[in-house]
């Protein structure tokens, strides 16, 4: 199984989005972290599925985290 970087951004008053650095155009939204967390998963599935499906390259994970202090 491939894992991907996602990166979760907002709070619960505000709502919640999320993108995939590797996966263009895979993002999701939700009320809380929780509900964005679970789209984002389908969103991710979806996405490479219907790239393996259009017989598309499948992009292999090339972002990582990291954190700088200021």
């Amino acid at each position: 199984m491939t894992e991907y970087l996602v990166i979760y951004e907002g709070d619960d008053s505000l709502g919640w989005s999320a993108y995939s650095p590797d996966l263009a155009g895979c993002i999701a939204t939700g009320v809380t972290r929780e509900e964005v967390m679970r789209r984002m998963q389908e969103a991710v599935a979806a996405h490479v599925e219907m790239l393996r499906a259009e017989r598309l390259p499948v992009p292999a994970p090339s972002s990582f985290p990291g954190y700088v202090a200021a």
